[in-house]
């Protein structure tokens, strides 16, 4: 407990409070002008009550601190809302998601495009990606184009090819891939050849994306989230994206805190204008901050994209040598990633295959070398396939995995699909990092998975998949160290633990208050029936579950 002379302006009691990993439990805490006063029992507590004081009964329920994912797309999230929602809990069969298609075809004038996102070809029934005849066949008169839950891989029907001038014959972009089987184009498109896509979508204006900032805002809001990274601001509308951001801000629609990691890749990077304008890496407040600049080096495992050292499994294309996409050549990266960190900036790149892990973590060491800078924490996000030889490489260089454990549980089996057991069980080895020191967070990477909570514990805990595969047991945390990843690591994460992720004196008063004990509860009853019940940001509440 820590008191002062002050008088709370809010106190939550009458519960079992989690104030972090090191702290343990309390009964009730205190707020003062959006920090945490103090922490202890009931009656400490009410020892700082005022006549203005807010007095917040928990009923006996958990409270923490406020969730923080540690990769999203914010913006890209809030858009995709207004969506055909292709996720497998949705739209299970091919059937369910031509008739879902089919359905907003019939909404929208022709001509216009549909956009769907979140199929897994593995959950799907028919086990692979639709064809673009398939899509054809539910919107013969829209362009289409579904994108797969990871991102990278994207199916369009014939119409959306024919508007972009595709063929056979058209150049494949580096470090991309237009899918042919037999001389014909099955519609798919992965990574840079994806820009052939959506170079034909009008960019959404800064008001649409103020209205997604703030409605995916709310929506993390709702499950106790209240601080999140967004993982490649200027990927959608370029520099607009900064201005919607700080308009959203300045008018109350910013409902998160947000760490915004900036797109560097070449022929898209925003970075030049940011720096010009004094947009640096931690330049900001509590709310909206400048963290880290993103490079993308490969694709996603699923999608078979990830670039590894060793090829994936033969596919529908029979093919045995598919290694993966590498995005950058060599050269490339490491004088985009010295440029960056001259110019002061954290890095944040995606590399999830082993063979990119690899690539980034030389990138690092080199700029390191030439500038040393012990805590500039560069970060490598997802790195799923990372080997033991290049933790202690990341160990000796200060370089730190940035993973989702969203990722085992919804996208488990489908690396047993195309990796085997051997390369795919170890995968995101949190117990390995956690134990080495590295302090990993956990996030959604949302779109790509939903940012519910729930499957992110449930999977640290179990190591389950949707399905109920355990992948590797040995990499399972206790429900403490999962918390622990989703509130104080999260804000590590972001260079921010002396602010924020833990319920102790004068860091900011951001609450979750959930239905469940998460550090006692079945991990089934997390995973099936469990909510947020209250958040509070800034000690305002600013959710409440409707009863």
């Amino acid at each position: 407990m820590a008191s002062g002379d002050c008088t709370a302006e809010m106190i939550l009691h009458n519960g079992t409070i989690w104030c972090g990993l090191q702290e343990g439990e309390c009964q009730a805490v205190a707020i003062w002008q959006g920090r945490i006063l103090a922490t202890g029992t009931d009656a400490q507590m009410f020892a700082l009550r005022g006549p203005q004081t807010q007095v917040i009964d928990l009923q006996g329920r958990f409270a923490s601190p406020g969730l923080n994912d540690d990769h999203l797309h914010l913006i890209m999230l809030g858009l995709t809302m207004d969506w055909v929602d292709a996720s497998p809990d949705v739209v299970p069969t091919l059937a369910s998601l031509q008739a879902a298609l089919r359905a907003r075809a019939e909404q929208t004038p022709k001509g216009e495009w549909i956009m769907a996102r979140g199929y897994d070809q593995v959950k799907l029934d028919i086990g692979r990606h639709p064809d673009r005849s398939e899509l054809d066949a539910a919107a013969p008169d829209h362009p289409v184009l579904l994108v797969r839950a990871c991102g990278h891989v994207a199916i369009a029907n014939s119409r959306a090819i024919a508007n972009a001038g595709i063929d056979v014959n058209t150049p494949v972009p580096s470090g991309g891939l237009i899918e042919q089987i037999n001389g014909r184009l099955t519609g798919l498109f992965a990574e840079t050849a994806q820009d052939m896509m959506r170079s034909q979508l009008p960019d959404p204006t800064v008001e649409q994306q103020i209205a997604a900032i703030e409605r995916a805002g709310k929506h993390l809001l709702s499950m106790g989230i209240t601080s999140c990274m967004d993982a490649a601001v200027g990927m959608v509308a370029g520099m607009s994206e900064i201005r919607a951001y700080h308009l959203a801000k300045r008018d109350g629609k910013l409902p998160v805190r947000v760490w915004q990691v900036l797109l560097g890749d070449p022929d898209r990077s925003v970075v030049a204008e940011c720096h010009a304008a004094g947009l640096v890496s931690g330049v900001g407040d509590d709310w909206l901050r400048v963290g880290a600049v993103k490079l993308f080096l490969d694709g996603s495992a699923g999608g078979r994209t990830a670039w590894m050292s060793a090829p994936y499994l033969p596919g529908s294309d029979q093919r045995n040598d598919n290694i993966g996409v590498q995005i950058l050549p060599d050269e490339q990266l490491e004088q985009l990633v010295s440029d960056y960190h001259g110019m002061g900036y954290q890095l944040a790149c995606h590399a999830i295959g082993d063979a990119a892990i690899g690539q980034l973590i030389t990138a690092y060491e080199k700029a390191l070398v030439a500038m040393p800078d012990p805590e500039r924490r560069h970060r490598i996000e997802h790195c799923g396939f990372s080997t033991a030889p290049q933790h202690q490489r990341m160990l000796a260089a200060g370089i730190y995995p940035v993973p989702q454990q969203a990722f085992i549980y919804d996208f488990g089996d489908s690396y047993i699909s195309v990796l085997g057991e051997e390369r795919a069980l170890p995968s995101y080895p949190m117990r390995t990092w956690r134990d080495l020191g590295f302090k990993p967070g956990t996030g959604s990477d949302s779109p790509v998975c939903k940012p519910l909570p729930w499957p992110n514990l449930y999977t640290m805990i179990t190591r389950k998949t949707w399905k109920g595969t355990v992948m590797d047991a040995r990499e399972c945390l206790t429900p403490a160290e999962a918390l622990q990843a989703y509130t104080e690591y999260g804000a590590f994460s972001q260079k921010a633990e002396a602010v924020k992720g833990r319920l102790i004196p004068g860091q900011l008063a951001d609450i979750a208050v959930f239905s469940r004990n998460l550090l006692t509860a079945d991990p089934e009853d997390i995973l099936h029936d469990t909510h947020c019940v209250m958040t509070i940001v800034d000690g305002h509440v600013v959710y409440r579950h409707a009863a």
